[in-house]
């Protein structure tokens, strides 16, 4: 069985992908499960001793392994596709979806079932820490329980429709719906009908799980033909945290539910929307008849993801984290979580626009509010520089409309420059996030390096 991109899949396989796609620590999670990484696409790859293509939908017609696999007639197949064909059927799956903190709810949600005992299996866009000695991306369990992120982008060149309509839900979590993947979504009215369509598929036996605090994912509830709660903060809420407080660096929250006292829960993680992405885990875990007393200790357990605020390492007095945030509001959440946990400490925002969201102009002005948190601000130059100028996100611009309101922000391009820029200019106690979601010309690396000479 053979791979034509970058995907999880089964020792013994392989994964073939450019460099753009492929990027620690995913590419070093795959090498250690044994499985090779073919960088750049051949078509002398695809013989006739192979028994499956799995196609991931960073490839389009013209990849010449796509040409090959098509003129040859191998039989292929996207990676939703295998994955509910191959385990979902027999499965209760449990689909974690939004715009925002899927990845984490997802891991927070598998690693509560696990910890409780029921065994589940858990598949996540991410690596996440508590599963095996360093971290993974999936656990293979046997319980009825599978609980998978549910990716709204394409499935596939030949499948344009969301990856989570494939995944035959039996409990379906929204964490919050917003515009994002302007490359695939003409606009918010385009998203919102693909998580329509999504809570169509859960069965009346099944349960619905809405963000109460996001307006477009509670209007979703009247169109459930399943049951339906909702939690967040908002008064209403089926499931509500208050009384948030950071102390010691963690974060201690209650829950009631329906009105009635749940529990006192504590996180290692920070921020509100954190607290948000675990209310929707709790209430998974209660669906599947875990105590709360059984959730807390999970909960305060759970250790987080990798390039999720990932500490990468305190270098000459400076903190570095590296973090995949790239839509305005993920950017928001995380530099006002590390500001209320870190108020006396300067705060350094670097961000690359690598996401086709991010690259575009479209949220220009959203991400002058995003980084408001911020000391410093370095903006790196628009990875997918062949987009129409018309349509680029200007780093120049929200430099200059971030300066106006009074904060420091710079426009600088190349990499070495900004690492340069921060080992010049940096002071003992500063924090600086990295934010991509890719490789970012690997300054996570260089910046360390530097800081250390």
């Amino acid at each position: 069985m053979a791979t034509t991109a970058a995907l999880l899949t089964n020792k013994g396989h392989t994964v073939s992908g450019s460099d753009k796609n492929v990027f620690p620590p995913m590419s070093d999670f795959l090498a250690a499960e044994g499985i090779p990484i073919l960088k750049g696409f051949h078509e002398d790859r695809i013989t006739d001793e192979l028994d499956l293509v799995v196609v991931g939908n960073v490839v389009s017609r013209g990849n010449p392994e796509i040409e090959a696999v098509l003129e040859r007639r191998i039989r292929c197949c996207s990676l939703p596709e295998i994955v509910r064909d191959e385990f979902l059927w027999e499965k209760k799956p449990i689909v974690l979806a939004g715009t925002h903190g899927k990845t984490t709810t997802t891991a927070m949600a598998g690693w509560l079932l696990v910890h409780a005992g029921l065994d589940p299996t858990v598949l996540v866009g991410g690596i996440v820490k508590d599963f095996g000695a360093d971290g993974s991306s999936y656990r293979v369990g046997e319980g009825q329980d599978f609980v998978i992120e549910g990716d709204e982008y394409d499935t596939a060149f030949f499948d344009k429709s969301p990856k989570f309509l494939k995944y035959i839900p039996d409990v379906v979590v929204i964490n919050n719906i917003e515009f994002d993947h302007a490359d695939i979504y003409q606009g918010l009215d385009d998203v919102q009908l693909a998580y329509k369509r999504l809570v169509n598929l859960v069965p009346k036996n099944g349960l619905l799980l809405l963000g109460a605090d996001n307006n477009h994912t509670l209007a979703l509830r009247d169109l459930s033909s399943s049951p339906a709660s909702t939690f967040g903060f908002s008064d209403g809420a089926d499931w509500q945290a208050y009384n948030i407080a950071l102390i010691n660096g963690r974060t201690r929250f209650s829950v009631r539910q329906r009105g009635v006292e749940f529990g006192e829960f504590e996180l290692q993680l920070p921020g509100a929307h954190n607290v948000s992405n675990a209310l929707g885990a709790i209430a998974v875990g209660a669906h599947r008849g875990l105590s709360s007393g059984a959730l807390a200790e999970g909960l305060k357990a759970f250790q987080g993801i990798k390039r999720r605020l990932e500490v990468l390492g305190i270098v000459d007095g400076v903190t570095v984290f590296d973090d995949f945030a790239h839509h305005p509001t993920a950017v928001r959440e995380t530099l006002s979580a590390l500001r209320l946990s870190n108020p006396s400490s300067r705060l350094w925002a670097v961000f690359e626009p690598r996401s086709a969201s991010s690259c575009r102009k479209v949220f220009q002005t959203d991400f002058v509010d995003a980084f408001s948190p911020a000391d410093e601000v370095i903006l790196a130059s628009v990875f997918r520089s062949d987009l129409p100028h018309e349509e680029q996100l200007s780093i120049e611009v929200l430099a200059r409309e971030l300066s106006q309101r009074g904060q420091r922000a710079r426009a600088i391009p190349d990499v070495d420059d900004i690492v340069m820029t921060i080992v010049n200019e940096h002071k003992d106690g500063d924090l600086v996030v990295l934010m991509s979601n890719g490789e970012f010309g690997g300054i996570h690396q260089k910046l360390l390096k530097a800081l250390s000479l």
